[in-house]
C-alpha cells in the first residue's frame, strides 16, 4: 500500500513541477527505488541523469533551459542564451550559456551541451529576474544586463552581436539608456559602450 502512496506521492509532484530531480524525492520522504519502478511500468520518462518527466508531456522550446536549471540551481541563463529568451537575437546558439560564481566548475551534464562563464561579485548578482517555464524556475539576466555582459564578453561572441543586440532592444524599448548605463558602469564596459549608446539615443 505503502509503494502506491509513494509513487503517487511523485506523480502528483511531477505533475506540479513538470521536472523531476531524484533528490526531490528525500524532501518528501519518498525512496529513490520508486523512480525506477515508474520509469520501468512507463509512468515516468528519464530525460538525463537523475532527471526525470511525464512520458508525452510536450517539450517546450525550454526544456533545455529547465533541465539546467533543475540540475544547475546557481546557473544564470546569460549572452546568447538570454538573447534568445528575451527574443533579442537571429542566432541560435548551440550550446547553452551560464553565468556561475568564480570558482565554479563547470557543470557535467549528458544534455545539454554548456558554455560557463564565471562572474563575480555584483556582475554575477545583480539584474537576475525569475520566470517560471514548464513548472521550472528559469534564473535569467534581465536585458540591459544581458546587452552589457555582451559588451563585457565581445571577444568571446563577438562586437557584432553586442551591437546587435543593443540596437534591437533600444528600436523595440525593452530597456531604457540609465537602465543600459547603469549594467554598463556595473559590468565595468562604460567606456566601451559610450559611444554606441550616444549613437543610438
Amino acid at each position: 500500500m505503502q509503494n502506491t502512496t509513494h509513487q503517487q506521492c511523485v506523480l502528483d509532484l511531477l505533475q506540479q513541477q513538470g521536472l523531476l530531480r531524484a533528490s526531490d524525492l528525500d524532501a518528501i520522504g519518498v525512496p529513490r527505488v520508486v523512480l525506477s519502478r515508474l520509469t520501468a511500468s512507463g509512468q515516468l520518462e528519464r530525460v538525463g541523469r537523475g532527471l526525470y518527466r511525464l512520458p508525452g508531456s510536450t517539450a517546450s522550446e525550454h526544456e533545455s533551459l529547465a533541465t539546467v536549471a533543475v540540475k544547475v540551481p546557481q546557473a544564470v541563463f546569460c549572452l546568447l542564451t538570454a538573447l534568445q529568451f528575451h527574443e533579442l537575437t537571429t542566432q541560435l546558439p548551440r550550446q547553452l550559456w551560464i553565468a556561475m560564481p568564480r570558482g565554479s566548475h563547470v557543470p557535467r551534464l549528458d544534455y545539454p551541451p554548456i558554455k560557463m562563464v564565471q562572474m563575480t561579485g555584483d556582475v554575477y548578482t545583480t539584474g537576475i529576474e525569475e520566470h517560471l517555464r514548464d513548472g521550472v524556475t528559469l534564473r535569467v539576466y534581465s536585458v540591459a544586463k544581458t546587452v552589457a555582459d555582451c559588451f563585457k564578453h565581445r571577444n568571446k561572441i563577438g562586437l557584432d552581436v553586442a551591437l546587435e543586440a543593443l540596437k534591437d532592444v533600444r528600436a523595440k524599448r525593452k530597456a531604457s539608456a540609465d537602465d543600459l548605463w547603469r549594467y554598463a558602469k556595473i559590468c565595468r564596459v562604460a567606456n566601451v559602450m559610450r559611444p554606441y549608446l550616444e549613437v543610438i539615443e
